[in-house]
């Protein structure tokens, strides 16, 4: 979801949750600043819907949820809260919560050319502080390609990228596969046959 412009006033968290409550614009917090979030494609939609039901029907009978876009995310209290296009979380506090989850095990993002760039490098650094976060997905909407972040057992980031409807990412952490042909169903995207450049 791209980001806009942010208002001129700062807000306090208290008065940033109360703005949320009465508006029908999802709003990005940081450090006092609220910005508004814009409309997304018909694509970008599509994306988001599938990686959500791909998902959800993978953890059937399993004790976590998936949530998409509207359900605010508390990357780090009182500093920081925004709206993954979709999350993955097993966390009970996050299950009865009411608006905020706080502990994903996944998150994903669907790029476009104005966040691209953002979703990679600032905002992958804010969401590495999410102690509970395990991968980090970032689906283009230009070609069949999803960059695979997750947090090995010994702390470190590893990135693999791929780039054909066959490929899947195996999720222990959720006993579950995700394909790339369920992502992209429907989308009009096609395979790479190229060398994938990162940059939408």
């Amino acid at each position: 979801m791209e980001q806009e412009k942010p208002t001129t006033r700062r807000y306090t968290v208290a008065e940033y949750m109360a703005l949320e409550l009465r508006s029908d614009v999802r709003h990005e917090f940081f450090e006092g600043e609220v910005f508004a979030m814009a409309g997304a494609s018909i694509r970008h939609n599509t994306l988001v819907l599938n990686c959500a039901v791909a998902l959800r029907n993978g953890l059937r009978g399993k004790p976590c949820r998936v949530f998409v876009e509207s359900v605010q995310l508390a990357v780090e209290e009182g500093r920081y809260y925004n709206y993954p296009d979709v999350a993955v979380t097993c966390a009970p506090a996050d299950l009865s919560a009411e608006r905020t989850i706080a502990s994903p095990v996944l998150l994903i993002e669907v790029l476009s050319k104005s966040t691209a760039n953002r979703d990679r490098s600032w905002k992958f650094n804010q969401y590495k502080q999410l102690a509970s976060l395990r991968h980090y997905l970032l689906v283009s909407q230009t070609t069949c390609l999803v960059e695979w972040y997750r947090r090995e057992a010994s702390g470190v980031w590893s990135f693999t990228p791929l780039t054909l409807f066959t490929d899947e990412l195996i999720i222990p952490e959720l006993g579950m596969a995700l394909r790339l042909q369920d992502i992209y169903e429907d989308t009009g995207v096609t395979q790479m046959t190229i060398h994938p450049d990162p940059e939408e």
